[in-house]
């Protein structure tokens, strides 16, 4: 059998990009007026790192061109989510960080989502959850290590 007509992979890549496109529907459908989930990501990641980020590697953590960030970054700009100032080393860079209002805007994000998401651990099984972690995680390095698909 070659490998384009592997079963188990069209299977596992099938399921994997329903409950991705499920899961962002419903979580955009619960986030805060406004906010997308482009947005909120942003917001979460910078607030998880806690230390300014350019624009190029946000792009590069979200697998996104310069340019999709920069709209993302725009809009949060706009919003007061976020602070913007130029690299003092290298004035042609920016760097970005997250405001307090940022940090409350995800905070609100989190406390609209969080049910959702504790619901379906809940409701399929922490266990089964669980031991399903190392499988994705292996599956993200993976594909981050091949770069583009």
């Amino acid at each position: 059998m070659s490998t384009s007509d592997d079963p188990l992979s069209v299977a596992l890549f099938s399921e994997v990009f329903m409950v991705g496109q499920l899961a962002r529907a419903r979580l955009s459908k619960a986030l805060p007026k406004g906010m997308e989930l482009s947005h909120f990501s942003v917001l979460n990641h910078l607030s998880r790192v806690q230390d300014e980020k350019t624009p190029a590697e946000l792009a590069r953590a979200f697998h996104l061109t310069r340019g999709a960030m920069t709209n993302t970054l725009n809009r949060l700009e706009w919003a007061g989510h976020i602070h913007v100032r130029p690299d003092w080393d290298d004035a042609r860079r920016k760097m970005i960080s997250i405001s307090p209002a940022g940090r409350r805007a995800r905070d609100a994000a989190i406390s609209a989502i969080a049910p959702i998401l504790a619901e379906a651990v809940s409701e399929i099984g922490a266990d089964k959850v669980r031991s399903t972690l190392p499988v994705m995680r292996d599956m993200r390095v993976k594909l981050e290590g091949d770069g583009e698909m």
